[in-house]
């Protein structure tokens, strides 16, 4: 009698018949023919019943398999790296050259921030064999990128990997990996505002940054105006190296010493102004004439005092206008001027903007012609009619002084700097010209009364355009300036809902960087207005471009100063990590780029333009210093070129 069958496993009786053979052939045909005999249903029992005790079995093997590599890892040191970021290398030669193949992200001090990490697209993990060196592995991720997913992609060179536009050097040693854990400390410490040596870190970072700009243009751009570093070569608008001129200041006080003797020596003996060659202006008054000034005021060398007074006295014909509203162009050569081939009217920001160094002009060369010409165009601006509570069309005609294409206002080109303007001669002049600081406060209120709106879904505060009554939802990069000015002002005694102001649309302007997929702002964004709206800012194709603009910086680096609270230079070192990698050139210099919202493709215009130098990377600086009295807004005032001048002493 058999025991009673149990359910854990199955009884098979198999009957035999003929002689017992212990041949290997013959026990295999045997074990066959017995398997044969079973119905489908016992083969499946069968099947089944090993298949279970491998599942059962399989976590003791991995278990024990996960043991003997752990012990073999054990026994190697520094056999995982954490995530690292790769170095710029110079010019890599690719087998398949793409159309942003020069650019190279310099992220030499990208492992600085650990707010970085988080921005990377996905991470790349070194491990390094034992006494063995050669190209690391990438761990391919697949990345969110906007609406779509696009994976990594490794590409294999000579020592080096490329990874999404970015050179990984395959060789880096234990002692550079090491540097940059010490960076990683740096920065973690920065977090907490505690740390003097990540003051000095990200200071440096801004220093490489400058170097490297001013390495294309020394070498493919000395002496002209701006730099071309895709073609490495140059372009010329005046003639006068305006990105020279445009940096001087920003290398005194960055301290580049070096760099600085090597400007001056071409200022000293290069730099003539009897050309014959129209300037604009505005932006030869901005950049030559205040760069001038202002590196005169750092230096105290004369021989920048003496080009000032020189250049200056060239742009004078310019007011030579019936309306004493000057011409937007000057022949500083034939000593003529005239307005746009197209019109006879200026804007009304380029003639408003030029009084801040025609001001100091005459006030070190006791030559009162330069203020009175500025003076008298205030004053005119001050009476006319065409405003909308305090805000002003943009443009003015020269022939009789009125203001034309009424009833369109804005607080972007062609009218921005009035307002900077209003507020910074009240300041230069120590605080006395009532009727400057009367328009300026008008014309905030006439801001928020007109302008200014929310958008959908997250509530950012936004200021808008107003064309013959009705409102439209358009924003450009250079609004960004406003928030710096409205903080300066609250920093001058006016209302405290200036600086609640300036935190608003300081936000939304580092939303206008955050929400484009290369963390860069486009020059133009429009706003959602409409209730069930996906995303507060659109950008249309024709604005998606960058041009390495200082605005955003520039507002950061008042609120950081006014307010100490470090999120703001947080915001300023994501937009210089994305400026690195983004539009960094390895051959030397940055470019402006097309597309914002690509950051597989760019398409970068070849292009530096001069306030990169001049303004961007100054602010930054300035940002990161935790140095109120360096260059203190108790004692000076920028134009709006980031050219610092001093505030007038007061006097009895």
């Amino acid at each position: 009698m058999h025991p009673p069958s149990r359910q854990d496993y199955i009884s098979i009786s198999l009957a035999g018949q003929g002689t017992y053979n212990n041949g290997k052939q013959w026990r295999r045909q045997s074990c066959w023919r017995k398997w044969k005999r079973l119905s489908r249903l016992q083969r499946s029992l069968i099947l089944l019943f090993l298949f279970m005790c491998g599942i059962a079995s399989y976590p003791a093997v991995t278990e024990h398999l996960r043991g003997l590599t752990d012990g073999e890892r054990s026994t190697e040191s520094n056999s995982v790296l954490r995530p690292v970021f790769p170095q710029v290398l110079p010019e890599p030669i690719s087998p398949r050259p793409e159309p942003s193949s020069q650019l190279i992200p310099d992220t030499e001090h990208a492992d600085v921030s650990p707010r970085l990490i988080e921005k990377y697209s996905a991470t790349v993990i070194i491990k390094k064999l034992s006494n063995k060196r050669g190209p690391p592995i990438l761990q391919h991720r697949l990345q969110k990128k906007g609406n779509g997913t696009v994976a990594v992609e490794e590409q294999k060179e000579e020592g080096v990997v490329s990874w999404r536009g970015a050179v990984v050097d395959a060789d880096r040693d234990t002692e550079e990996a090491k540097e940059e854990e010490s960076k990683d400390h740096l920065l973690a410490n920065h977090k907490s505002g505690s740390s003097n040596q990540s003051e000095a870190s990200l200071l440096e970072a801004v220093k490489d940054a400058f170097r490297h700009a001013w390495q294309g243009y020394k070498d493919f751009a000395w002496g002209h105006d701006e730099l071309r570093p895709l073609s490495k070569s140059y372009s010329e608008w005046f003639g006068l190296g305006l990105t020279l001129i445009d940096a001087l200041d920003t290398m005194w006080i960055l301290g580049l010493k070096e760099e600085f003797e090597e400007a001056r020596t071409w200022v000293a003996t290069e730099l003539t102004f009897n050309k014959n060659v129209d300037v604009n202006l505005f932006e030869s008054t901005i950049r030559i004439l205040g760069g001038l000034l202002s590196t005169y005021h750092l230096t105290g060398d004369t021989m920048f005092l003496d080009k000032a007074k020189d250049i200056g006295s060239r742009l004078m014909p310019a007011f030579n206008t019936p309306s004493k509203i000057p011409y937007s162009d000057v022949n500083i050569g034939k000593g003529t001027a005239h307005p746009p081939r197209w019109t006879s009217d200026s804007t009304v920001a380029e003639v408003t903007s030029i009084q801040l160094e025609f001001r100091e002009l005459s006030r070190l060369t006791q030559d009162p012609q330069y203020q009175d010409a500025v003076a008298e165009v205030m004053k005119q601006v001050h009476q006319l009619d065409g405003k909308l509570d305090g805000l002003v069309p943009m443009f003015i005609n020269t022939n009789n002084g009125q203001f034309t294409h009424q009833g369109i206002f804005t607080l972007g080109a062609r009218a921005d700097s009035y307002y900077e303007y209003l507020l910074k001669q009240w300041i230069q002049g120590g605080k006395k010209e009532d009727q400057l600081l009367q328009d300026y406060v008008q014309a905030i209120e006439g801001v928020k009364k007109n302008l200014l709106q929310k958008s959908s879904p997250n509530g950012l505060t936004f200021v808008g355009e107003l064309s013959h009554g009705q409102f439209s939802p358009k924003m450009d990069h250079l609004v960004c300036f406003l928030p710096g000015t409205l903080a300066l002002g609250a920093h001058h005694g006016l209302p405290a809902d200036h600086m609640d102001l300036a935190k608003q649309l300081m936000e939304t302007c580092y939303q206008m960087y955050t929400q484009m997929e290369t963390g860069l702002s486009p020059e133009i964004v429009h706003f959602n207005m409409h209730e069930g709206s996906i995303r507060d800012i659109d950008v249309k194709l024709a604005d998606r471009h960058n041009l390495l603009r200082p605005e955003t910086v520039e507002s950061l680096f008042y609120l950081y100063r006014f307010t100490k609270d470090h999120k703001y230079q947080d915001w300023g070192w994501n937009i210089l990590q994305n400026f690195n990698k983004y539009t960094k050139v390895s051959s030397g210099g940055y470019t402006s780029i097309n597309n914002v919202r690509d950051p597989d493709y760019t398409s970068p215009r070849d292009k530096m333009e001069s306030f990169f130098l001049g303004e961007t990377l100054k602010y930054l600086y300035l940002l990161f210093s935790d140095d109120p009295g360096l260059i203190s807004l108790d004692e000076y005032v920028f134009n709006t070129e980031a050219h610092p001048l001093p505030i007038w002493p007061s006097t009895a």
